[in-house]
């Protein structure tokens, strides 16, 4: 199996590379920090997603962020930030679609393929019940929304494609440490063993879900 994972430095997308490859397949990883690719930037997906030849049994967007630029997530309407808010949605949102735009062309036609797009439980809108983090909410509900619309269309063309939003849980990297409070925290690599168990599972028939890291389902 061909596997693409966009955002393979990060802490969960640097493990899943790993996991990959340990069960076996070929992997492709893609990343800022190793190959200068900028998913905020659609030149910069264009370019490194159109040198790539073949096509990719599993694609993964691995992409995102809590924090950017020190700017954590806000605690109430006073904290709302323009220009905050608008670098959430080009890293969270904007840049998991750019990769689904470009990687359409290296998804297979003819057997089973995988789309993945790691989300988080908090875009869910029916499930938000402690409110704040406006901008990292809205932007993954956003992004929920691209793989839904994504999956119907994609349906079309890619009739095995699985195009589904998925949540890691709470993973432990720098720069959540933070924000663990109670909560109950997994390391990268249980994250990814996890994630992979799931997408084992996919199939058509779960093309534009909103699933855990357990494969159950999220509200939107």
């Amino acid at each position: 199996m061909r596997v693409l994972v966009v955002g393979a430095s990060g802490g969960i997308g640097a493990a899943l590379v790993q996991a990959a490859a340990a069960r076996g397949n070929t992997v492709q990883g893609l990343s800022r920090r190793v190959d200068g690719l900028d998913v905020t930037d659609e030149a910069s997906v264009a370019k490194h997603l159109g040198a790539l030849q073949g096509a990719f049994d599993v694609v993964i967007a691995a992409t995102g962020a809590l924090e950017i630029g020190a700017q954590g997530p806000e605690k109430s309407l006073r904290a709302l930030d323009p220009a905050v808010m608008a670098a959430q949605f080009a890293l969270n949102t904007i840049g998991p679609a750019l990769v689904l735009k470009h990687a359409t062309r290296l998804l297979p036609r003819d057997r089973r393929a995988v789309f993945v797009a790691l989300s988080a439980r908090v875009g869910s809108i029916g499930d938000n019940r402690a409110g704040g983090w406006y901008s990292y909410r809205a932007a993954k509900a956003a992004l929920n929304q691209i793989i839904r619309t994504g999956a119907i269309e994609l349906a079309r063309s890619h009739s095995q494609l699985a195009c589904v939003a998925l949540h890691p849980g709470t993973v432990t990297t720098p720069l959540t440490a933070k924000y663990l409070g109670h909560h109950v925290a997994v390391t990268p690599d249980e994250a990814a063993q996890n994630l992979w168990s799931v997408i084992d599972g996919l199939s058509a028939r779960d093309t534009g879900r909103f699933l855990d890291w357990a494969g159950k389902e999220i509200v939107w």
